[in-house]
């Protein structure tokens, strides 16, 4: 359907458009020729990436591209030389068994459509041929004419054509708690929100109260529904700080091995080694260069994460959010159900001149017996055999409220209701006569205004007063009082008649009536939610609230739980659509509050906030907030209250509804990404010593042979490929994982967000890799010039030369693989000394040194692995100066920080 107004034209222009009859609805004939014009009343689905699709982009990522041309080209040389390919199905097994990995974690594939497709699997009553059928909603066209009773749900979008007390819940839609009362007269106005638009209904709403009509004008991706959809499948996932770190890290990475290696292998020309012999020297060293495990051990940490978020009532569906949490700096809230309790709630109560808080209310006299049982008596809530109250929720508060002052529910066994006078919009009132001990009650509740009009004396001590003009005026002023603080007023009267009235009598009963009170009423604010706020602020993160509810209402909920400290921080979805993005761009560190927004709105907000470089978290539960939840870097849906819809479009579920488990979650997040930047400096600082080792080894090969006197250096190599992804892949993997239990540091929530334009490689991070990759490099070296030095005899089936080679790499090898276990102990902390920490408080990173090392002994000790890697049984007298260099990193390291010389302010 073309873009129509439908709430702006009168019914006989809607009808004349659809080319309808309201009376007797579309003939068959016709809702064929609309089925195929239009299609069925469902949503599309888009298109989603096989499991062969999801797989391949496993391996976009440069850094595994570059393993992977560097384990094709070893496989070639290797069989060229006849050395078999053993380094090629190493580095071929890591990149696979990463790519399986990210693509079991994608548990869940994007359902939001198929969530909303469930919306619309009903059934509808429709006139056809002049008589009511019940169809499939699927069937409907525009122009078809519903008919609808309580507890309907709403098929399509509707122009309402007849309403009689009719009212519709949106507030999955809108997000408004309170049933909308629905007319069937035209709007003035064309800028009218949807929660404003009274005389349509909406597809996935229903009907709470009345019956009526309506004509479908919109069905399938044209409804309200059809368009949230729309904007979700529209909607890109963006690549989360942690992910854009990484590519950017294994780019340069990647580079750099590139360039030293081709400068490697120049050196290796110039100095006369054999082309083939260079090239595997140049593949060690890009080998080295990239942190093979970095990715596979970055995802299994944010895996173990999401375990542990699981026990704080966090479900987490894709891997990277849970780092994203921790560097959120906006959380986008809903209102309804997200910071408030989703239950309308009395809060005061006006009798006797003086308004009082439920709460304090200790002693129950006879005028809040009358009060109480007005609200209880004239109401329409059902109440269950367990207690459970449904209905109206401003009719099941009033319930509520007389349960929380132990009334008994056994009144309504008591007194009996005879006549009724139902609420209509018109009247906004509602009269009931019941029976009581013998007597005939008239009860009736509404609005203050309309009620004061039909009462002609008022309820005070006991008393019945006439004076009603003077007591009017106190009456009106706390009314008014309550309704600042954006609370719903109900206002309640009652008469005593001596006979059970007429048909006719009942026309004129709402007369001469007794004023008795006023309830306030609100959906009040989570007390928690309160605290996480707070704690948000420490933590240097901006709450805001977005809502389709009144803007009175959103700005009484937010000046409770903190979000809002000035008027001029709220503004409404009108106000909103006269700004252009880049207005909003420029204005949206202004707002803390926005009221009365539409879908389209919460977007925009969100897309504001990004493009202020900020990392957006959103938290909703409603159907109406599924496309900023997906458009944000992290979306946050209420597990028990939420709709299907803001479920798929989510990555993380709080399955205790409850606003506080994202400042849970938050601190979760901020743990990981600490511990994720510790396994980045672990793995970097040990690479960097790989290179620099491989790099100076390379250079100083005549040297070497001269010192040592060495005459064949056609194999003088201080490290094989295989040594550099053993250590890479299996010693150092070991203890990185295990870095992610290391417990979070206790100002963690009292700190500022990562910015996410901050890089991995801060001043900080720059420094402490480089010197300790230097130092660990040197050490190794120096292990490997030892190992040379010590050799005097040749080895079983070796030559001297051959022999002082293997012990060397040898001595090379367990020095810089047992060097990196103990050097793990260095990043757990980058400013405490480390005997100042808690050396034994993650006993899963003990127990990861402890086999790695068994690792390596097994290695050392069996002969046919020992042949495998190119390893003798070192000399006794080797393993002093083994000792000394294995332990030499945490003296070293401990020596700078005692020096404070890489004190920055990026910890």
């Amino acid at each position: 359907m073309e873009n129509n107004q439908w709430f702006n034209q009168e019914i006989k222009e809607v009808e004349a458009k659809l080319q309808t009859n309201i009376e007797k609805g579309l003939e068959v004939e016709e809702v064929k020729k609309r089925q195929e014009k239009y299609g069925l009343n469902e949503l599309k689905a888009s298109k989603k990436k096989t499991l062969l699709q999801r797989f391949a982009d496993q391996f976009k990522d440069f850094s595994i591209i570059v393993l992977i041309v560097a384990a094709i080209v070893s496989g070639a040389v290797g069989i060229a030389e006849g050395e078999g390919i053993t380094d090629t199905i190493i580095i071929l097994i890591v990149v696979i068994v990463n790519a399986i990995i990210g693509v079991t974690q994608e548990s869940k594939a994007e359902k939001s459509l198929e969530a909303l497709q469930k919306l619309t699997d009903h059934i509808a009553k429709v006139i056809r041929n002049g008589e009511v059928t019940i169809i499939s909603a699927k069937e409907l066209v525009p122009g078809d004419v519903v008919v609808l009773d309580t507890g309907d749900y709403i098929p399509a979008d509707l122009r309402i054509i007849e309403a009689i007390n009719l009212k519709s819940q949106e507030a999955s839609l809108t997000g408004e708690s309170v049933p909308v009362e629905k007319v069937a007269s035209k709007i003035e106005g064309e800028e009218i929100g949807i929660g404003d638009r009274v005389n349509m209904l909406f597809s996935s709403s229903l009907v709470t109260y009345g019956r009526g009509k309506g004509i479908v004008v919109e069905t399938g991706m044209t409804t309200e529904v059809g368009k949230i959809a729309g904007m979700i499948n529209n909607t890109e996932k963006q690549e989360t700080p942690l992910q854009q770190k990484l590519n950017k890290l294994g780019k340069t990475l990647g580079f750099v091995a590139l360039a030293i290696c081709a400068f490697i292998f120049i050196i290796g020309l110039i100095q006369g080694k054999e082309a083939i012999q260079m090239f595997m020297t140049a593949v060690s060293l890009a080998v080295a260069a990239i942190p093979e495990g970095l990715v596979a051990v970055s995802t299994i940490v944010l895996a173990i994460g999401v375990q542990k978020m699981v026990k704080k009532n966090a479900i987490v569906k894709r891997l990277p959010a849970v780092e994203t949490l921790g560097s959120a700096t906006v959380i986008c809230s809903d209102k309804t159900g997200t910071l408030t309790q989703n239950k309308m709630t009395v809060e005061k109560i006006f009798i006797n001149s003086k308004t009082e808080d439920l709460e304090s209310i200790k002693e129950i006299n006879e005028d809040m017996n009358k009060l109480v049982y007005a609200n209880m008596l004239c109401n329409d809530t059902k109440i269950s055999s367990d207690g459970t109250l449904t209905g109206d929720p401003t009719e099941t508060a009033l319930v509520d409220m007389a349960f929380k002052l132990d009334f008994d529910p056994s009144i309504y066994d008591r007194t009996p209701r005879l006549k009724e006078v139902p609420f209509d919009s018109d009247r906004k009132l509602m009269t009931t006569v019941n029976e009581q001990n013998g007597k005939y009650m008239v009860y009736t509740k509404g609005g203050v205004d309309e009620l004061l009009k039909r009462c002609k004396s008022y309820l005070l001590n006991g008393e019945i007063k006439q004076d009603l003009d003077n007591y009017a005026t106190t009456i009106r002023q706390h009314n008014e009082d309550m309704a600042k603080e954006a609370l719903r007023v109900l206002a309640c009267a009652y008469k005593e008649i001596d006979h059970k009235p007429t048909d006719e009598e009942m026309k004129h009963i709402e007369s001469d009536l007794t004023f008795i009170g006023m309830v306030g009423m609100i959906d009040p604010p989570r007390e928690e939610a309160k605290i996480a706020v707070e704690k948000c602020k420490t933590a240097g993160i901006k709450t805001v609230m977005i809502t389709g509810d009144h803007k009175i209402t959103a700005t009484a909920i937010a000046k409770k739980l903190g979000i809002l400290e000035k008027e001029e921080e709220a503004i409404t979805g009108l106000e909103l659509e006269k700004m252009s993005d880049e207005e909003l761009e420029q204005k949206v560190r202004q707002y803390s509050v926005y009221a009365r927004v539409s879908p389209e709105h919460k977007v925009r907000i969100v897309k504001a906030w990004q493009k202020n470089g900020e990392i957006v978290a959103m938290t909703g539960d409603g159907v109406n907030d599924s496309p900023a939840l997906k458009t944000s870097d992290i979306g946050c849906a209420m597990g028990i209250v939420g709709t299907d819809v803001a479920k798929e479009a989510a990555d993380v579920i709080l399955t205790d509804d409850n606003f506080a488990t994202i400042v849970s979650a938050v601190e979760e997040g901020r743990r990981i990404y600490d511990n994720i930047l510790k396994v980045i400096q672990f793995l970097l600082s040990s690479n960097v010593g790989e290179i620099v080792v491989l790099f100076l080894a390379t250079l100083c090969t005549p040297l070497f042979a001269s010192w040592f006197g060495i005459t064949d250096i056609s194999h003088l190599e201080i490290l094989l490929p295989i040594h550099i992804l053993w250590i890479n892949l299996v010693t150092d993997s070991l203890p990185a994982l295990a870095l992610a239990f290391d417990p979070a540091n206790s100002d963690i929530m009292k700190r500022k967000p990562v910015k996410s334009s901050k890089g991995v490689f801060t001043k900080g991070m720059t420094w402490r890799v480089v010197y300790q990759g230097v130092m660990i490099g040197l050490l190794t070296l120096g292990a490997f010039m030892i190992g040379l030095a010590t050799t005097h005899e040749p080895i079983d089936g070796l030559t001297l030369d051959e022999s002082k080679i293997e012990v060397g790499q040898t001595m090379a090898f367990v020095t810089l693989a047992l060097s990196e276990l103990v050097h793990v102990f260095n990043v757990r902390d980058n400013k405490k000394s480390l005997f100042r920490t808690k050396v034994f408080n993650n006993s899963k990173l003990i127990g990861a040194i402890m086999a790695s090392v068994a690792l390596m002994i097994v290695i050392l000790a069996v002969p046919t692995l020992r042949t495998i890697f190119s390893i003798p049984v070192l000399p006794v007298e080797n393993i002093i100066e083994l000792i000394c260099l294995i332990f030499a990193p945490a003296v070293i390291v401990e020596f700078v920080k005692l020096c404070k010389c890489n004190t920055t302010k990026d910890e």
